[in-house]
């Protein structure tokens, strides 16, 4: 739905929808005093705007926003990627300095107000392994998880089949393109046997448990998943249970 030139929408959307910031940063730098609209400060939450009208942010928040870090992490089985639930650990309890990637090239010091605001961009089953993103920066967030992503992640995914022979030509087709979930076609895949029990899944989606339910549909039993590239960022080396920083070189 497109907001006509003429119809106001929350200062807060505004800045979301120009690529400044996530809508909670910007009630931060509204509420400080770090933002103006055409040329005057702006402080009230929940303040409208006019599409035409210039959105302009001052240097604190642009510092603040460059310190704030994201943070790669190879996710054992067994930790789930957000809050805690049913007694198991979040991901980010991994985030402390024994657990850092010795081989991290980034100078970055490790501090514990870094683990402030860090949320999962994206989410990572329980019972998967691989690369999880935890970021501090709204714009990152809303780049691999917004509504409008079309960031590619990839996984290898090792698989048994339930029927005598080999997963039939047209059903690997079908994981490609033709599925649905919930009563919603699928995007299309690239999906190809990586090897005779392997199979390598590229996405730009990420419904819930989407690889192993799209598995299921043609008789396959997931036996292990693991995500192995965010975009153009992959897990590389990096250990299990291991954390490192993305680097400013680094881009989804």
């Amino acid at each position: 739905m497109t907001t006509s030139n003429n119809e106001p929408l929350r200062l807060s959307k505004r800045m979301s929808e120009l690529g400044l910031c996530s809508r909670r940063e910007a009630d931060e730098w509204i509420s400080r005093g770090w933002v103006r609209v055409d040329g005057k400060v702006i402080s009230e939450l929940g303040t409208k705007i006019l599409l035409t009208q210039k959105v302009t942010i001052e240097r604190q928040a642009a510092a603040e926003q460059s310190k704030r870090v994201t943070v790669l992490i190879n996710k054992p089985v067994g930790y789930v990627s957000g809050q805690a639930e049913d007694g198991y650990e979040p991901a980010i309890c991994l985030i402390k300095p024994e657990n850092r990637w010795e081989d991290d090239a980034v100078a970055t010091h490790f501090h514990p107000t870094q683990l402030r605001s860090l949320v999962p961009a994206g989410r990572l089953d329980i019972d998967s392994t691989g690369l999880l993103v935890l970021t501090q920066d709204g714009r990152i967030a809303k780049h691999l998880i917004g509504q409008d992503t079309s960031v590619e992640k990839e996984y290898l995914v090792r698989v048994s089949y339930s029927k005598p022979g080999r997963l039939p030509e047209a059903d690997l087709k079908r994981l490609n393109h033709g599925l649905s979930l919930d009563g919603k076609a699928l995007l299309p895949a690239k999906v190809r046997w990586q090897n005779d029990d392997q199979l390598n899944f590229i996405l730009k989606e990420g419904k819930k448990r989407q690889i192993r339910r799209m598995c299921e549909a043609v008789g396959l039993t997931v036996i292990g998943l693991k995500r192995v590239r965010i975009g153009k960022v992959k897990l590389g080396n990096l250990p299990e249970g291991k954390w490192r920083y993305l680097s400013e070189a680094e881009m989804f």
